[in-house]
């Protein structure tokens, strides 16, 4: 438990300085999502432009400065994507340059200030579009979206991780190359949607069913292989650790560094209900995940291979002596996992808090992952759901007193807190800890 801890707060340095987030607003159309890369002469900077109705913005001027003097200029293409190239690391000024725009296109914000960090995905949000009359504004108001939006964030996470619970639960492994799952699984759809010209909801079942083969993979070629030759469990970690670093850099070779959005549900109107702003694809993200989660508790509770994993997740031996096929119950958790981290993976990519989809992605989410894991109990479903609820609300709420780049200290600091007083989590047992 000691090194866990130990990997998870060297994850942590790295995770809070890649981090990257996006502002939120009540009315607001995120429209533009810059994602800088390093190059040679400076750090590329790219997005795309979308109106208040979700149609592309063409030809228009964009340019950025630094300390008042212009360091870089650009149009956007027929789609409204453009990019531009800023000198390096640093906080640059972005503005849009209306007389550009098209005739009747409303601009709400049209410049603002991000800090642009080499090798990170950094987002800038154009909000258009009218400001909404009889919208609730305020501190209790923000307050409202704020925890809707950690809720969303939460329910994602919370897909992601069940798979990283169970495999624990099962096998006693510690996954560090889970977040990879979750990227190849997100480039996966990627691949299929734009290059496939198929609509992202079935390129998204496709992409799960093939998640759950490479999870097959992993179980059968990888770590199945290790249990029966005596390998430890400190032994499998240290090889997941070389496997995450190895899957990720081959994402990197084969996708590259760019940052790409989906086909579809790209630009789309924030409806307001009540107090709380949404557009339909979060809406949808919100949904979509309690469906698939009540259904994986109805898998666990209900079914013949859920009852199986819960009595192989509490006692192996004893499963294995009852007549459980303890290699069967694994390689369907694994490929359950794998499923579960590419929709996952998919959402995460069209939420807000990512917008596109990029090579380190998963390894990004994978600190939350094991946060809302040990929060809420090793080797427990229903921990690791509760755990990530909190871990996500915690996040975001945490911008009421944190600056937007340290938002995911809250989550660590209540995984701490917990961890002291609780050891085995919300949810766990002493035994499966101990």
């Amino acid at each position: 438990m000691g090194l866990l801890i130990a990997l998870l707060g060297a994850l942590a340095l790295s995770g809070t300085a890649a981090a990257a987030t996006a502002p939120t607003g009540a009315a607001a159309i995120p429209a533009a999502t810059v994602v800088p890369s390093q190059q040679q002469d400076g750090i590329d900077v790219g997005g795309t432009l979308r109106d208040q109705d979700g149609g592309p913005l063409p030809n228009v001027r964009i340019t950025a400065e630094r300390d008042g003097a212009p360091v870089g200029e650009a149009r956007s293409g027929a789609n409204g994507r453009w990019t531009l190239s800023v000198p390096g690391p640093g906080s640059y000024l972005f503005r849009l340059d209306e007389a550009s725009l098209p005739p009747g296109t409303q601009v709400l914000q049209g410049e603002t200030t991000r800090e642009v960090t080499a090798g990170s995905l950094n987002t800038v949000v154009f909000r258009f579009g009218e400001e909404v009359s009889g919208a609730a504004t305020g501190g209790f108001a923000t307050f409202l979206r704020l925890l809707v939006d950690g809720i969303r964030f939460g329910l994602v996470i919370g897909i992601s991780a069940v798979g990283l619970s169970l495999i624990f639960g099962t096998t006693g492994l510690t996954n560090f190359a889970h977040g990879e799952m979750v990227t190849i699984g997100a480039v996966i759809a990627w691949f299929i949607n734009v290059g496939g010209g198929v609509q992202l909801i079935p390129a998204t079942i496709v992409a799960m069913l093939i998640g759950a083969l490479l999870g097959a993979a992993n179980e059968l070629g990888v770590w199945r292989r290790l249990r029966r030759r005596g390998a430890g469990l400190i032994a499998q970690l240290v090889v997941s650790i070389g496997l995450s670093i190895a899957l990720r850099y081959l994402v990197l070779i084969i996708f590259g560094g760019r940052s790409e959005s989906f086909a579809d549900y790209t630009g789309q109107t924030v409806r307001n209900y009540g107090p709380v702003a949404l557009t339909d694809k979060d809406l949808s993200a919100i949904v979509i995940a309690v469906v698939v989660l009540v259904a994986v508790a109805l898998l666990l509770q209900k079914t013949r291979i859920g009852k199986a994993m819960r009595a192989v997740s509490d006692n192996r031996d004893l499963a294995a002596s009852s007549g459980i096929d303890v290699d069967r119950v694994v390689l369907f958790v694994w490929m359950l996992g794998g499923a579960l981290a590419t929709l996952g993976g998919v959402l995460f990519a069209l939420s807000e808090l990512s917008s596109t989809v990029q090579y380190e992605m998963g390894f990004r989410l994978l600190l939350l992952m094991f946060a809302g894991v040990i929060l809420g109990g090793l080797g427990t479903a229903y921990g690791a759901l509760l755990g990530c609820l909190i871990v996500g609300i915690l996040v975001q709420l945490s911008t009421l007193v944190l600056p937007l780049d340290l938002k995911y200290l809250g989550g660590l600091a209540v995984l701490i807190v917990i961890l002291v007083f609780r050891p085995q989590g919300l949810l766990g047992s002493r035994a499966r800890i101990g």
